[in-house]
């Protein structure tokens, strides 16, 4: 059974965190691989618009440099990915989306033997996909907003606002607010693309959104506390909003003020939704507060952002832990977890790549 930690365990995370420490001194230049590149709708935004000083592989590359780690940035949109990855001591992903935080990337390194970051494959696999989620939250008495799944034809509208979203992908990309009847078939259209795939239509709960970082250290989880963010110049949280594009700091976040009952309760579904899907190493699971002190889990995103002014490390410092304390951890994580170890052929690779036109499908 997973112990979980919470802000009122400081001496114990503060011990987990000199465990670290004192286990990072000896990993002098561990080869790491920094996974990145624009492969998903959501990477490929983030790597437009996004400043370079706010991203993810940024913070994430000073920190490994500060812990003295041999690191390199590999593109998985390059020929030579596979080939290259296969000569690190552990992968650090920052991909997100499809590809990257949906199971197929932490199959690769599953076949390749390389130890990684994060959730296994099928843990990533169904907390990317918003529908399989929602499923896995209601058999686990998990509470979330009202939602269907539209796949062509009637279209349902019960008269109340509701979020159209694709079932793949983060950071809002794609997502629409709909209150209209009359703007919902579009919205329908749009989403679902011209494979007409899935579209995820949820109750649009107003209240606050919350968010809750959870990090695996040795021997414990520690939840961080929750933050409540108000995306103040946008409709909802969407993803120019997430990712700053215009850089006007239109989020104010902040340690949410819950009563205690409340907290018990989104701690409670938090933890519930770790050991439920078998998360590791790190998640973020994000709520809305409707206005009855009533949380509903949202989603859950199996790779944080980690930037460092992003939600997850600033709910790491919270508990006492840096940015590179939590990239440290989350290293540690991938290391001291047992081989996948199955009698695979050692892959062999040949001295040449082809190269093949993208058939992307989410």
């Amino acid at each position: 059974m997973t112990q979980f930690l919470d802000s009122s365990s400081d001496l114990a995370v503060r011990e987990a965190a000199q465990i670290l420490r004192n286990w990072q001194r000896d990993r002098e230049g561990l080869g790491v691989a920094l996974v990145y590149g624009p492969v998903s709708a959501e990477d490929r935004l983030y790597h437009s618009k996004c400043p370079v000083d706010q991203r993810s592989v940024t913070a994430l590359s000073e920190a490994l440099d500060g812990i003295g780690a041999r690191w390199k940035v590999l593109n998985p949109c390059e020929p030579d990915f596979i080939m290259e990855l296969a000569g690190y001591d552990v992968a650090l992903s920052n991909l997100h989306g499809p590809y990257g935080e949906d199971g197929r990337l932490q199959g690769l390194l599953d076949y390749l033997r390389v130890p990684y970051c994060g959730s296994g494959a099928a843990a990533s696999a169904v907390a990317a996909d918003k529908i399989l989620c929602k499923r896995v939250m209601l058999s686990l008495g998990v509470p979330t907003p009202g939602w269907w799944v539209w796949s062509g034809g009637p279209m349902q509208w019960n008269g109340r606002a509701v979020m159209v979203k694709p079932p793949f992908g983060g950071s809002s990309v794609g997502m629409s607010l709909v209150r209209e009847q009359a703007d919902l078939a579009r919205a329908l259209a749009d989403t679902a693309g011209e494979e007409g795939e899935d579209v995820l239509v949820e109750d649009y709960l107003t209240g606050v959104p919350l968010t809750v970082g959870l990090l695996e250290l040795p021997g414990a989880v520690v939840v961080f506390p929750p933050l409540a963010t108000e995306a103040t110049e946008a409709e909802f949280y969407d993803a120019d909003t997430k990712l700053d594009v215009d850089s006007r700091g239109t989020v104010a976040v902040r340690a949410a003020e819950l009563p205690p009952a409340v907290l018990v309760k989104v701690t409670d579904y938090a933890t519930t939704l770790w050991d439920g899907l078998r998360l590791r190493g790190s998640a973020r699971v994000d709520f809305i507060l409707t206005e009855d002190d009533q949380p509903y889990v949202l989603e859950v995103n199996s790779t944080p952002g980690m930037s460092r002014d992003s939600n997850f490390v600033v709910g790491a410092a919270m508990v006492g832990l840096t940015h590179t304390d939590v990239v440290v951890a989350m290293l540690h994580e991938a290391l001291a977890r047992p081989p996948y170890d199955v009698p695979l052929p050692t892959p062999a690779f040949a001295g040449t790549t082809l190269t093949r036109e993208a058939a992307v499908s989410p």
